[in-house]
């Protein structure tokens, strides 16, 4: 006996398949991460991110006008001093290179697109720890809400829209609101990274920043702040936590492997919950593609569609530009995604 009910009837065509799609992405949901460093005169490459760099000022501001050319909603900046200490003094130093790229590009592109900032200080300390270390080495987590709640200030004052609290640091959304409307700045927004996991997925990006703590996770960890990838419920937890201090947005780090986890604070959340991409992800697909193994475009448009459909609203990426103006070419949502 023939079927009656054949589900195949929805996938005959290309056509078809589009129209029924589920899941659909708008470039607006795309936010490029970019690395902008002191010292350089021209972009430097980034060895374990095949089509990344570094950004000088001036490459930075020609990479945001791209952006904003393909619709993507907003850049995420992360800064690569020359100089670095203990208490990461760079950070809240006005003349510091992220403090100082912001005010330029928020000058400029402010009013056209959103323009972010990573508060962490790993970038900045000569231990390549998010914090500052007690006298026995570990992390002093209240010590180092101190150091984020200037941070905050300096990356307000510079022009920064949204904050992207990064460190994992139990209360660290409650200090930097109050510090942040203590000064007057109560329109800035916090983004939590509250599900943030200790993974091998960040190697490449230690090389982005120049890590003191190296590209090999051998040198050092942080897993006594990040989460453990065992556990989920955690994942959850650490996201409602962080609404209730008064987050505007709540992030999942890693994406892809994460998927469970994005899912349940999706579903629990009422403000919106981002998801990163990261540097891991973004190396495993170029690397495969480079050797043939895989077809590029394809898997990356599948894992976006992939982090969307578990409950993203918005997904960081450095595909963002690439994938917008893919997006803009063959008609807003073809890729899956909420156009």
């Amino acid at each position: 006996m023939s079927p009656t009910i054949r589900p195949r009837r929805l996938r005959q065509s290309a056509p078809m398949r589009r129209l029924m799609a589920e899941t659909r992405i708008h470039p607006a949901q795309l936010v490029l991460p970019m690395f902008v460093a002191e010292g350089l005169t021209e972009p430097r490459p980034i060895g374990s991110m095949p089509g990344q760099v570094q950004h000088t000022l001036d490459s930075a501001a020609q990479e945001v006008e791209r952006a904003i050319e393909a619709g993507v909603g907003g850049i995420m900046l992360f800064g690569v001093p020359q100089e670095k200490d203990a208490v990461g003094s760079g950070a809240t130093d006005p003349d510091g290179i992220l403090n100082r790229a912001t005010a330029f590009l928020a000058e400029r592109f402010g009013d056209a697109t959103v323009v972010q900032t990573d508060l962490c200080l790993d970038e900045f300390t000569d231990h390549g720890h998010c914090g500052v270390l007690a006298t026995d080495g570990s992390v002093d987590n209240d010590a180092t809400l101190e150091r984020y709640a200037a941070m905050a200030i300096a990356q307000a004052e510079a022009g920064s829209q949204i904050l992207g609290l990064s460190g994992m640091m139990d209360g660290q959304v409650e200090h930097v609101r109050h510090a942040l409307d203590a000064a007057g700045h109560l329109d800035t927004a916090i983004l939590a990274y509250s599900a943030k996991y200790a993974t091998a997925l960040y190697g490449p990006f230690r090389e982005a920043v120049d890590s003191s703590l190296g590209a090999d996770p051998r040198n050092g960890d942080r897993k006594t702040y990040q989460q453990d990838p065992a556990n989920r419920r955690e994942g959850l937890r650490e996201a409602l936590l962080d609404i209730a201090e008064g987050a505007d947005i709540v992030m999942v780090k890693p994406a892809s492997l994460y998927l469970d986890v994005l899912a349940d604070v999706a579903a629990a959340s009422d403000v919106p919950v981002w998801a990163y991409q990261v540097s891991g992800e973004y190396a495993m697909v170029e690397a495969a593609a480079a050797n043939g193994w895989i077809d590029r475009d394809r898997m990356i448009a599948e894992s976006l569609t992939s982090i969307v459909r578990a409950g993203a609203d918005v997904v960081l990426t450095y595909w963002a530009i690439e994938q917008a103006q893919l997006l803009g070419t063959m008609g807003l949502g073809s890729m899956g995604g909420r156009a």
